[in-house]
């Protein structure tokens, strides 16, 4: 017998008395009731339906409810619904060769976690075993997890609480140039002069001390920011030059966000590590996980590697990743991500930016897209409260997207359509007009 389902009522009341949600002050939440969700929609405890351009957080790449995923699932669940990581089995076996078939030939092991935050822990861990340094570089702008390492090496403020100086992480300004660090006024000038800061950066820290330096290929939580050609392959030299592990946060931008399988593999670059998650399986179960270049996985063939964790490889979050793979190539998931950036929510995009003054930039790739809402288009100075309240009005009128300080996250499946694209921008159209 079946344990009976709450009400809405009855879900929020016992949500509100008992979970205690993350990155927020307790007393003055208000959750949304979620009962069902289907494709790009999703609908609350009323009955009211919303296009779900949040992809919750930027992980529901292949859309809700996926009936090949869901069946995988299921199928798995009645056969080995788990099993401890020191055996082998099918799917955990056939996720990993599916990953690495996707990468490079050097590209050849995946050590899987439950998340994000533990690939990063973990590839930091690998690096430092294999070079024998201690030292870490990454960027002011970015995020990286929230776990005792991740979130010391991400840049953005959510850092600020929890860092207490002794992480033997050191910060750089990657490129911008929309609030360039570097007066640059070109995005040639901008990767260039971001370059020189990273590797003068280096040479003061002391070269020799750094095993690794990690970096979104597109970042992602800190304002969805592609970097200008020529970047990532300017950081690889750079890597090489001192003899630094290059490891690459796809944890966001993988798994088709891009309109690439990877976002590194929009530059000719070939990272070190990978860290993956959330668009692996779409979070339909927890998964996560380090891909190792066959050099830093021979440095463990005869040596322990001191890590591991209890659901390393869960058989029902490798099936799910393996039917997330497999039903993306076979509809052409990953071309659409990239056919809509190009050619349908890029452009519509930057036509708000021109109509609207308080959008000062659009950015983007795939279907991996920003608003910044700035007061003065000349200052830049950031609209602070703009985005909260363009939010808030969308999702009366049925659009869920990410409201980030001053910007708007634009970041809908990798599956939408056209018109639902259309449909959003009419959306954001009329809400952003209402503030001019």
């Amino acid at each position: 017998m079946s344990t009976p389902k709450l009400s809405t009522q009855e879900t929020y009341d016992l949500d509100r008395a008992h979970v205690f949600h993350s990155w927020s002050a307790q007393g003055s939440l208000d959750p949304m009731v979620v009962t069902r969700a289907q494709g790009t929609r999703l609908w609350d405890g009323d009955d009211n339906e919303y296009l779900d351009f949040t992809g919750q957080l930027v992980f529901t790449n292949i859309g809700h409810q996926h009936p090949r995923v869901v069946e995988a699932i299921q199928e798995q669940a009645a056969t080995l619904c788990t099993i401890g990581p020191s055996n082998a089995n099918d799917r955990r076996s056939q996720l990993a060769s599916m990953i690495s078939d996707l990468l490079p030939d050097n590209l050849n092991k995946v050590f899987f976690t439950n998340g994000g935050t533990e690939a990063n822990e973990h590839a930091v861990r690998m690096a430092r075993e294999f070079t024998g340094r201690r030292k870490l570089l990454s960027a002011y702008r970015s995020y990286h997890g929230a776990t005792a390492q991740s979130i010391h090496l991400t840049g953005e403020q959510r850092r600020f609480a929890n860092d207490k100086g002794a992480s033997e992480v050191v910060h750089f300004f990657g490129p911008f140039l929309y609030r360039s660090e570097f007066f640059a006024e070109s995005p040639e000038q901008e990767c260039e002069r971001a370059l020189a800061h990273l590797e003068r950066t280096i040479q003061m820290e002391s070269p020799d001390a750094f095993a690794a330096l990690v970096l979104e290929p597109v970042i992602g939580s800190a304002g969805i920011i592609p970097p200008p050609a020529g970047y990532l392959e300017g950081v690889r030299e750079i890597c090489d030059r001192y003899g630094i592990v290059f490891i690459a946060d796809e944890v966001m931008a993988g798994f088709g966000r891009t309109g690439k399988w990877f976002g590194h593999q929009h530059a000719d670059v070939v990272p070190d590590l990978i860290t993956f998650a959330k668009g692996v399986n779409s979070g339909y179960v927890p998964l996560g996980g380090v891909v190792i270049s066959d050099a830093i996985a021979g440095h463990f063939d005869e040596r322990a590697y001191p890590g591991g964790l209890t659901y390393s490889g869960h058989p029902l979050a490798c099936a799910a990743g393996v039917e997330t793979i497999t039903t993306m190539k076979d509809e052409g998931i990953v071309d659409n991500a990239r056919r809509i950036g190009e050619d349908v929510l890029g452009p519509g995009l930057a036509k708000l930016a021109e109509t609207h003054d308080i959008v000062g930039d659009a950015r983007g790739v795939g279907v991996f897209w920003a608003l910044e809402l700035v007061e003065d288009a000349e200052t830049k100075k950031p609209a602070t409260e703009a985005a909260a309240t363009v939010a808030a009005a969308a999702k009366k009128n049925g659009l869920l997207v990410i409201a980030a300080g001053n910007r708007l996250h634009i970041v809908p499946p990798c599956t939408v359509s056209d018109e639902e694209i259309s449909t959003a921008l009419s959306i954001l159209d009329e809400e952003l007009g209402s503030l001019s």
